[in-house]
């Protein structure tokens, strides 16, 4: 079938489905180059670097690199550098902190993807169902028809579950790509405000 003739076989359910495909599209290419961006420094040489720089007594020096680095876990580290002289619950509060801030950057638009994932199937089944039972009705109203007829009805209304399949499945295959790197992420954060208590503890 033609573009046009699937839209008007799947009708407002698949105008649904394609709005849904289009902003899942659009998160899922602006999260896997925002992740990509922010994973580009490697976390055990960024703080072999800061490590360095702390030993020598060059604290302004290990914030100046937390800054270029431009990943979730040397934010948390500069946050926690920058209490320096501070108590350490003092530096481990400011940098639970920012790891919570972090990590709700992190997870922006990922719900919409998980819902859009588990939503897409149901719409599509819906719509299924509304062609089928439009079918039936035209097939009772004109009193005409066979199994023929029936099957090409049905086979058109199927359209909207594959089309629903057909955005569910990158979705949620997007979805829990996004869910581990995230928890990747945390878990640098949480090893570096671990590291970072341990370099600034009185010696």
């Amino acid at each position: 079938m033609s573009t046009w003739q699937l839209f008007r076989t799947g009708g407002f359910t698949l105008i649904i489905l394609l709005f849904c495909s289009i902003v899942s599209l659009a998160i899922i290419i602006e999260r896997y180059l925002y992740y990509r961006r922010r994973s580009r420094v490697k976390r055990l040489d960024f703080m072999k670097k800061v490590r360095k720089e702390l030993e020598k007594g060059s604290v302004e020096t290990a914030l100046s690199i937390c800054k270029k680095s431009d990943t979730p876990f040397s934010s948390v580290v500069y946050a926690g550098l920058s209490f320096y002289n501070h108590s350490e619950k003092e530096i481990s509060n400011n940098m639970d902190r920012e790891i919570v801030v972090e990590t709700t950057t992190l997870e922006r638009f990922t719900a919409i993807i998980g819902t859009i994932a588990s939503v897409a199937v149901y719409i599509g089944l819906f719509g299924t169902v509304l062609g089928i039972m439009r079918v039936f009705h035209d097939l009772s109203a004109s009193g005409t028809g066979g199994v023929g007829v029936v099957i090409n009805g049905i086979s058109e209304a199927l359209v909207t579950t594959a089309a629903g399949l057909c955005v569910a499945v990158p979705a949620i295959t997007a979805y829990n790509y996004f869910i581990k790197k995230i928890d990747s992420f945390i878990k640098d954060m949480e090893l570096c405000a671990s590291e970072t208590m341990d370099l600034t503890a009185p010696k």
